[in-house]
């Protein structure tokens, strides 16, 4: 059974080692400057949230980090659900979905209008789950790094 909790201090390092296999799949890498800070603001829960999952053995198998944001089209909020990790060796069972719901319930309990995400569209196993538990909206992405 996969159990959910808010990420602490105590978490860091299996949170790093999922980290480190989350930026290697998507071929990206990061100061460790920048890692440290994330983790920091992601424990202090303020404008960042991130939890861990944890299989029955207590072992790390994913994560979530997710923030709300102010939006003109409701007058709550929306939440975007910015990563989502879950170990290879434990894909398939389920804890994508459970990470997925439960971002959906802190938003739900938060007033948020939706939740909302993107995925690279060469990542068919994730979409696989994402189209079963949400809707695709069509809309493209674009950005200007600055």
């Amino acid at each position: 059974m996969t159990t959910i909790a808010p990420l602490t201090p105590a978490d860091h390092d299996e949170w790093l080692q999922l980290w480190n296999g989350y930026l290697t799949f998507y071929e990206a890498s990061l100061t460790d400057e920048v890692t440290a800070a994330t983790f920091a603001r992601l424990v202090a829960d303020d404008e960042l949230h991130g939890a861990i999952a944890r299989d029955e053995n207590g072992r790390a198998v994913g994560f979530v980090h997710w923030l709300s944001h102010p939006a003109t089209w409701t007058t709550s909020t929306y939440t975007y659900l910015e990563d989502l990790f879950v170990a290879p060796d434990t894909r398939g069972g389920g804890v994508g979905r459970a990470l997925i719901a439960y971002v959906r319930g802190r938003a739900e309990s938060a007033g948020s209008h939706k939740v909302y995400w993107l995925t690279h569209e060469t990542n068919t196993t994730a979409r696989a789950l994402y189209d079963r538990v949400a809707t695709g909206t069509g809309f493209v992405h674009y950005e200007i790094g600055l």
